[in-house]
């Protein structure tokens, strides 16, 4: 575990300091786009911040290479190198993207080649355990078709809700954790080795996220771009498929019988690792909404709007923090509910606690204009509109006006304006200007 630490520390401190002049060199380059109807953000902003993530991919890479335990890795398999071969083809596809904007069909070709580039050199499904049935070996066609439709529709989940600062990193590094901590289970716990490279590869993915957060949260100073999205989304499924498949459910010996009666009982635990799209569930939900959505009006699916769930948050009152930080909620609560269910199936108190925060969740969404105030002892710790403000006292009536300054009125706060709340995107922020007037 140490390494694994060590190995995630390392790439996230990579990430963290080539952000900063990552961000310098986008300005230069002029990859700062115009604000465009979709967007949620009111300043132009650089954009490259995959540049920085993937660097920190390879230095991560690199030190777990240099690493007594982790240099196993490299030693018995070739799926690290993989990884980086179809991580470095789809960065460069996103930073000309970034760049240039190009086509959307030229993207999905992109994803398709880096997939096979990966599928090439190993990094591929070799079988499936199908509930009922049993272990199931697929040809070289079919777990070649299997593979590129896991990646695309990663990548795809994952840049569909890149729309507020801080929301894909976040939600990736959430699903990588719940992801983590189950691939390690089966590595450390069972000592199968071939779930080793999957344990790493999430690790660097954390790291890679963790390391962008601080830049990225609201309001940004920088965005990752699809350089960044779509190779944390590429990264992603390529921690799924390393371990999907390969593990034989018979030597983890959890269960007595046959093998068909194992893979049957075992089904939870594999749902995160067939399905990596439940522990992102929300990204692939509304990927499939918005395809439906375009059809439907006879669009594109890969045409840009405004109806993603991101914004839909936005829309009916929630600040741009705020809804942020339900999309978390609802990602740990699926990916981690689904990690609990598949050590402990049998157990009622996790269907139960899940339940009880899916209702939690469901309350949050339904206040959106509710704003907490914290106690007075607590308010220089937090954000102004959580501050309480005091109305100013009365003029007295002995007093001239020429003889008495004129009283500053507080700035409202943005939940005082109808249909705003908190630091919302979408509605106006209250100025206060110098002569004590109040601009809306």
């Amino acid at each position: 575990m140490r390494e694994y630490l060590l190995t995630l520390c390392i790439t996230a401190a990579v990430t963290y300091l080539l952000t900063g002049p990552v961000r310098k060199f986008a300005i230069v380059a002029g990859a700062m786009p115009e604000i465009r109807a979709r967007d949620v953000h009111r300043e132009p902003t650089p954009r490259l911040g995959g540049i920085a993530m993937f660097f920190g991919l390879c230095a991560g890479l690199l030190v777990a290479d240099h690493l007594e335990n982790l240099n196993e890795v490299f030693v018995n398999s070739n799926e690290p190198r993989a990884l980086l071969s179809g991580a470095a083809l789809i960065w460069l596809i996103g930073v000309l993207d970034d760049k240039f904007e190009i086509d959307a069909l030229i993207k999905l070709g992109g994803q398709m080649i880096a997939a096979g580039v990966m599928v090439v050199q190993g990094l591929t499904i070799l079988w499936l355990p199908i509930p009922g049935v049993g272990l199931v070996a697929v040809t070289q066609w079919q777990g070649t078709l299997l593979t590129v439709a896991l990646v695309v529709i990663t990548i795809n989940a994952v840049n569909f809700v890149d729309g507020l600062d801080g929301l894909a990193a976040g939600m990736v590094c959430i699903a990588t954790a719940a992801f983590f901590m189950y691939a390690y289970r089966i590595w450390y716990g069972y000592g199968i080795e071939a779930a080793a490279p999957a344990t790493l590869f999430a690790a660097i993915l954390m790291g890679m996220c963790l390391g962008f957060l601080p830049h990225n949260m609201h309001p940004a100073r920088i965005f990752m771009g699809d350089s960044g999205s779509m190779l944390i989304g590429l990264v992603l499924a390529g921690s799924a498929i390393s371990v999907t498949g390969q593990v034989d459910p018979d030597r983890l010996n959890l269960f007595s019988g046959s093998e068909r009666s194992t893979v049957h009982q075992m089904v939870p635990a594999y749902i995160p690792l067939l399905l990596p799209l439940t522990i992102i569930a929300i990204p692939a939900a509304d990927l499939v909404l918005a395809i439906v959505r375009r059809t439907w009006r006879g669009q594109s699916p890969f045409a840009a709007d405004r109806g993603h769930l991101h914004h839909r948050l936005l829309e009916i009152g929630h600040s741009h923090s705020r809804a942020v930080l339900i999309m978390y909620f609802w990602s740990a609560l699926i990916g981690f509910g689904v990690l609990a269910y598949s050590v402990n199936s049998a157990s009622m108190w996790i269907v139960l606690g899940v339940v009880f925060l899916s209702a939690i969740g469901l309350v949050m969404l339904l206040l959106p204009r509710f704003t907490p105030h914290a106690p007075r002892w607590a308010e220089r710790f937090v954000p102004p509109r959580y501050r309480r403000y005091e109305e100013p006292p009365e003029e007295s009536a002995e007093e001239s006006p020429e003889d008495t300054p004129a009283l500053t009125e507080p700035t409202p706060t943005a939940a005082a304006v109808p249909g705003v709340n908190g630091a919302t995107a979408l509605g106006a922020r209250s100025r206060a200007a110098k002569d004590g007037k109040v601009r809306i």
